[in-house]
């Protein structure tokens, strides 16, 4: 459960550095060069420290393609338009059930039923949290792409987490144990394919006219562009797919995705402080109710398992 909540936090916190960047340089580019710099840190990881190709890489690079090709390519979308709070909160309160019921399906892992009314309390403690208010305004359209970009980030999620499960399980029966590290290089290597098409497809639909004129242009943009957001671009990269999925690789490895994926959620409270900095959002009591039902239940799920 440690694994968890320190996954909660680094989530939090990227949730904070992608929201910056996706509004500077859109979701798609964003994801990208996030996903990019991850593979980079993890790849000196898993050739240095762990173990490169070992276990069930398959499995893995099959868990990226969903829960990070997929699910992360969606949340990028959303992040913009519903803001960092709204975006983890309904990304995380969906997951958590779709994980435990893909994994009930799948795998066949049972919670029993003080697990249960645990999960439902953490999520509920999150949506009295984070339910939107009325301050906030979001247009019709960005409120309807964001909603159901949240659901197809949750749908690959979830998908993505009881894949990992079913990985360490096929890696334990051929007498591998690879550490988190090294399985987290795997499933970014799965991963990485749809953003790099999402880029080249919105690059090549955009992209002006070439000259000298705009190849001048284009350099001076490009510096003072990378100038104002790589500090924020490496935070996210380190916090969310390099430590943050590693450390979640670390609880999955032991731990039903239904009750990981249930801690997780509560990444958005951690949110709180950091979007009051960052986005202005002022901290009311409802969000402080919210947060400690759902640390309540937190507390309860690590009692009863």
């Amino acid at each position: 459960m440690f694994a968890a909540l320190l996954t909660t936090l680094l989530f939090a916190t990227s949730a904070i550095c992608g929201y910056r960047t996706s509004k500077q340089i859109g979701g798609i580019e964003a994801n990208f060069w996030r996903i990019t710099l991850a593979t980079i840190f993890l790849t000196i990881w898993a050739f240095t420290f762990g173990a490169g190709f070992a276990g069930a890489p398959g499995w893995f690079m099959l868990s990226g393609f969903f829960g990070i090709g997929v699910g992360d390519t969606a949340y990028f979308q959303s992040l913009p338009r519903l803001g960092s709070q709204r975006t983890v909160l309904l990304c995380q309160c969906f997951t958590a059930p779709f994980a435990a019921l893909i994994e009930w399906l799948a795998l066949g892992t049972k919670l029993n039923l003080p697990e249960i009314l645990c999960v439902v309390v953490i999520l509920a403690g999150v949506a009295i949290a984070l339910a939107p208010g009325d301050h906030l305004k979001i247009s019709r359209r960005d409120w309807q792409v964001g909603i159901l970009a949240c659901v197809i980030s949750a749908i690959g999620g979830a998908i993505g987490a009881v894949l990992i499960r079913k990985a360490f399980q096929v890696a334990a029966a051929d007498g591998f144990h690879p550490d988190a590290g090294t399985t987290g290089y795997q499933r970014v290597l799965g991963g990485i394919l749809i953003p790099l098409i999402a880029l080249v497809v919105v690059k090549w639909r955009t992209a002006p006219a070439p000259g000298p004129a705009f190849a001048e242009e284009t350099l001076q943009v490009t510096r003072a562009k990378w100038r104002r957001l790589w500090p924020w671009l490496l935070a996210n990269a380190l916090a969310g797919q390099t430590l943050g999925v590693t450390c979640m690789q670390w609880a999955l490895k032991s731990t039903p995705a239904g009750m990981v994926t249930a801690v997780i959620a509560t990444s958005p409270l951690f949110l709180l402080p950091m979007a009051r900095i960052v986005e202005k959002e002022k901290i009311g009591v409802r969000p402080l109710i919210g947060a400690v039902v759902a640390v309540t239940g937190v507390i309860g799920l690590t009692y009863f398992k």
